[in-house]
């Protein structure tokens, strides 16, 4: 859904999200998966037999993921530009900054880094690959709610507008990225009932440039069960099922947030200005490399499982490790290699 998080895939067959989109290129020498067997799983979770095909979970022959000749994130490193928006504690400032640090930093296997690879694949019409190199350039906090606290997608570029010209960083539209971050408090446009995150670019009308950007938003007050699933679940998954699984950060709401950055940031990285890689015809209106996985995180996944992952002693679900010993939920992303989507934690 226009370059954003929709809500509804998340509860429905992946294998019918999969027929709206997709690419095939030849095979390359990159290794984008693990194919290392592994003893952990989790036992809340469907059996591994539910994927016996050896193809990768949301596969299909049906999706034409097509590139549009436009730009992707290649600058090396990728500069992120925080803006904390509201309030944050230093633990959860802490948390996501280890998530974009962990993507080029080595870490034990399954980890961030080889989950990014899959969208390091994706290149532009010179050839060149989105960057596997981040850094966060720098950081701003609007702890007095410049906007309010009640935002909307046009609102939300005058947030940034606001942190370039008060100089806490600059405007790089070369290399950067800017990702404002909204505290449990804060609304969006559309929250909860249609996204949970989205990206697009900045009016250079509002801003003076245009700039990539993502908004992504604490969903733990307003809709856990929505936008941090699987750490809540909806009344009506309630009894019977399997119950809410546990963060691997003890963090409901920044654990939810941190696989919605992921899936915004491959996509701003591969889709940045919405004329570079997506499924169909209508650029408002893309299907981008992380919509046609929403709700997958491990081998098996699919109508609404989202797939085999793994728990720590403490029994916290993750699928990836990160720096400084982090562990992390992420859902897989649409390989251009394999026509399918793809994570580090496959097993098969």
């Amino acid at each position: 859904m226009s370059s954003s998080l929709s809500l509804l895939p998340l509860f429905l067959l992946l294998s019918s999200a999969a027929l709206a989109h997709s690419l095939h290129l030849a095979p390359s020498s990159v290794e984008t998966l693990n194919t290392k067997p592994t003893t952990l799983f989790n036992p809340k979770l469907p059996p591994r037999t539910l994927s016996s095909s050896k193809k990768f979970e949301g596969s299909s022959d049906l999706v034409h993921l097509r590139y549009h000749m436009g730009p992707v994130l290649s600058s090396r490193p990728i500069n992120i530009y925080l803006i904390w928006y509201g309030r944050w504690s230093l633990p959860q400032k802490l948390l996501i900054k280890d998530f974009l640090l962990s993507i080029s930093t080595a870490a034990p296997s399954p980890s961030v880094a080889e989950w990014w690879r899959t969208v390091s694949l994706y290149t532009d019409q010179t050839g060149a690959n989105v960057s596997r190199s981040v850094v966060v350039a720098g950081e701003h906090a609007d702890v007095k709610y410049s906007q309010g606290r009640a935002l909307t997608r046009l609102s939300v570029q005058q947030v940034i507008g606001n942190a370039v010209r008060s100089a806490p960083f600059p405007a790089d539209h070369k290399h950067g990225i800017y990702l404002i971050l909204t505290s449990d408090d804060v609304t969006m446009q559309d929250f909860c009932r249609a996204v949970c995150g989205f990206h697009y670019f900045t009016f250079p009308s509002m801003v003076g440039y245009t700039l990539p950007y993502a908004w992504i938003g604490n969903s733990a007050k307003q809709c856990p069960e929505v936008c941090a699933y699987p750490f809540a679940l909806p009344a009506y998954m309630g009894g019977g099922g399997p119950g809410a699984l546990s963060p691997p950060n003890k963090d409901v709401g920044v654990d939810g947030m941190i696989s919605v950055i992921g899936h915004e940031l491959a996509e701003l990285s591969s889709n940045p200005l919405v004329n570079a890689w997506y499924a169909g015809e209508d650029p408002t209106a893309p299907t981008e490399i992380g919509d046609l996985c929403e709700g997958l995180y491990g081998t098996g996944g699919g109508g609404g499982y989202i797939g085999q992952v793994m728990k720590d002693r403490e029994g916290r679900t993750f699928n990836v490790n990160g720096r400084e010993g982090r562990k992390f939920l992420l859902q897989w992303i649409w390989s251009p290699e394999l026509k399918a989507c793809a994570g580090p934690n496959a097993l098969d």
